[in-house]
């Protein structure tokens, strides 16, 4: 039986996102074929051995444990009694979303510890991260992104000169927290502070007309499968499902229409581009493709994440079980294609 350390939690702004998804990875893991250790990770960063991402998981028994970055050890350290026992791991799989789990941070743990892990490598989860990094290197090979402006640190902003309505983001964080969409140069202010809570280097891009969709990705980057499309179906406002109260039940401005209610034509060509800029941001395992698609049938990429959420009311696990993929193949493709990987 393989040992799967499951790594959640994070001290990242979506830390609740990521304790959801690992319930949902639980609910989903074949007890014949893993053994899991669960490594909740809490908000002020402390890392704990616990029996499930249950709703007791900081406490109730919870140890103190740490990936030792000694490759002889191969796996995590656990404190006991003023001693540590090691437990070897023949994988990890971090459900981790946002800072420290889909920049690079926890995958160059992982590097030195020679543990093999699911998903993205250090470079590509630094550059989808980055939004400014992931237009660049897009935009190099020929993909269609917003037009953009990197506002770091206080730098001044000639508000005058936007062409409104424009969104205001950090560049490195998740989901859309900090984002706000501005209608003209009086609102730039507030929108900018929100956006530097979260992170000091801020992207300000146009507005582009279209549709949302998305394409779940899976697979190596030159055999990469797609899921179903979807499109994000908006009342009003913009797309923030993770900062509603009750996101289970429903979004109050947004819906998802899974497969998107887009021509055939239209939805191969969204699954090839999202192929594409997997491909080119050399992603692996998986990820999440948000795109644009315009009127008159332009492509043009939103975002990538290398990490997407796994809850019950994710896009991700939708998608794929709408092209015949339930979580549970989902886990096990992806538990196949780290082991191979790193055979070779």
């Amino acid at each position: 039986m393989l040992k799967i350390g499951i790594i959640f939690g994070g001290s990242s702004e979506e830390h609740h996102v990521s304790v959801k998804s690992a319930k949902e990875v639980a609910k989903n893991l074949d007890a014949g074929k893993y053994e899991p250790y669960w490594i909740g990770i809490t908000q002020s960063g402390a890392w704990k051995l616990c029996d499930s991402p249950g709703a007791d998981w900081e406490n109730g028994g919870a140890r103190p444990v740490t990936l030792s970055p000694d490759r002889s050890v191969h796996g995590l350290l656990v404190l006991e009694q003023g001693r540590f026992e090691v437990i070897r791991l023949d994988l990890v799989l971090p459900v981790l979303h946002g800072t420290f789990g889909e920049d690079g941070a926890v995958q160059g743990l992982l590097e030195l510890s020679g543990v093999p892990y699911v998903g993205c490598d250090i470079q590509s989860s630094a550059i989808c991260m980055d939004k400014s990094l992931t237009y660049t290197v897009a935009k190099s090979a020929g993909i269609a992104t917003p037009n953009f402006l990197v506002v770091e640190g206080d730098e001044k902003v000639d508000a005058g000169q936007l062409p409104y309505p424009v969104f205001v983001k950090p560049a490195r964080s998740g989901s859309s927290f900090g984002v706000s969409k501005v209608a003209g140069e009086e609102d730039l202010p507030s929108a900018l502070d929100a956006a530097r809570q979260y992170d000091s280097k801020v992207l300000i891009e146009e507005a582009v007309a279209g549709s949302e969709v998305g394409c779940a990705i899976l697979g190596e980057p030159f055999t990469p499968i797609a899921g179903e499309v979807d499109r994000v179906a908006l009342s009003h406002g913009f797309f923030r499902i993770h900062q509603e109260d009750s996101p289970e039940t429903g979004s109050e401005n947004s819906t998802f229409i899974v497969p998107a209610d887009i021509s055939e034509a239209s939805r191969r060509l969204v699954q090839e581009s999202a192929k594409t800029i997997y491909r080119t941001l050399g992603c692996q395992g998986l990820a999440r493709v948000d795109m644009f698609l315009k009127e008159d049938g332009q492509v043009v990429l939103n975002e990538v994440n290398t990490f997407p959420g796994m809850t019950s009311y994710s896009r991700y696990p939708r998608m794929m079980a709408a092209a015949g993929l339930p979580l549970s193949e989902v886990i096990d493709r992806l538990v196949s294609m780290t082991l191979h990987r790193k055979k070779r």
